[in-house]
């Protein structure tokens, strides 16, 4: 392959990387929630083992929340990554595509709207979660501990 033929396939791959580099934003963004949750979450089992009924069932509230944004997030996280996956894939496949003289622009489209939904799904999880954090807080704050 001659540089002339190599720099329109360069171009075309520099859309799938930093698509790769906006998962990545969001994957550090999301496991970071995440580890708060799990922090939170063990320190309210901490908490739990020496309370008594009322707080106990306000700690076993909580915990229901927190295991149910652990899920959103997790979710998220799984459609963030599952979408990177998908866009050095096609990366991959580009050059290959070029390399081998294949002709397939339909799969190169289908990769492609692939990690286009993975990143819609995981914005939708993370939105998910957002709303069910200040739900959260909006509970505790009319009824203090």
């Amino acid at each position: 392959m001659i540089l002339n033929e190599l720099i329109p396939v360069l171009q075309i791959a520099v859309g799938p990387a930093i698509l790769i580099s906006g998962d990545g934003l969001l994957l550090l963004t999301m496991t970071n929630r995440l580890g708060r949750v799990i922090d939170r979450s063990r320190q309210l089992v901490s908490i739990m083992k020496h309370a008594e009924n009322e707080e106990r069932n306000n700690g076993e509230a909580q915990l229901k929340i927190l295991l149910h944004r652990g899920r959103l997030l997790r979710s998220a996280i799984f459609m963030a990554a599952t979408s990177a996956l998908l866009a050095a894939l096609l990366i991959i496949l580009v050059f290959l595509s070029v390399l081998m003289k294949w002709e397939i622009g339909w799969l190169l489209s289908i990769i492609f709207m692939g990690s286009m939904l993975g990143i819609i799904g995981s914005l939708v999880s993370f939105l998910r979660d957002v709303n069910v954090t200040l739900h959260a807080l909006a509970i505790e704050t009319r009824h203090p501990s």
